[in-house]
């Protein structure tokens, strides 16, 4: 049995939620998010909350229960309160900066790197060495802060790079003579 999976879903206020069949629909203050929910689980609305769960004893109808009432609860969070992700760039030189709609970094290459946003993403870069990346999907925000990373991994030696804040980079020690 899934613990996750038992739990109702509260719905926030100012958050409307609409359920036709496997698509679940959320509206809120932060925008409006959609999803079609696998044929292993069913969903329905009560005076607690949403309630999911598995439509037999199937392995794969268990695991997607707890799964499918993760996915609810975050497009619930999403447009009412938002995700975030923060970025720490380290290193001489490494900095960012909005240019109009696209994120501009010098990371240390012979160019900038020109970084698009996304539709539905919010960056900012309230200091150079710092981004927050913010937005209702909690999938899309962390692939966005993701490829941010990863056009420069932290390296174990000096830690420069494009870390997450709460990011610990494990230090190696250099050559020995």
């Amino acid at each position: 049995m899934s613990r996750i999976g038992k739990k109702p879903i509260a719905v926030a206020s100012g958050v409307t939620l609409t359920i036709d069949g496997q698509t679940v629909k959320a509206k809120g203050s932060k925008g409006e998010l959609e999803l079609t929910l696998v044929p292993e689980v069913t969903i329905s609305q009560g005076e607690d909350g949403v309630t999911v769960s598995p439509v037999d004893d199937s392995q794969r109808a268990r695991a997607m229960w707890g799964l499918s009432r993760t996915l609810v609860a975050n497009m619930i969070q999403g447009v009412s309160e938002g995700f975030s992700k923060s970025l720490e760039i380290n290193g001489v030189g490494y900095r960012a900066q909005m240019q109009g709609q696209n994120l501009q970094l010098a990371l240390g290459f012979s160019h900038d790197v020109i970084y698009e946003v996304p539709e539905g993403i919010q960056i900012q870069t309230p200091k150079p060495t710092e981004i927050v990346v913010s937005g209702s999907d909690k999938q899309k925000v962390g692939q966005v802060a993701a490829e941010i990373r990863g056009y420069r991994p932290p390296e174990p030696y000096k830690g420069k790079g494009v870390k997450y804040a709460d990011e610990y980079i494990f230090r190696k020690e250099g050559k020995k003579k």
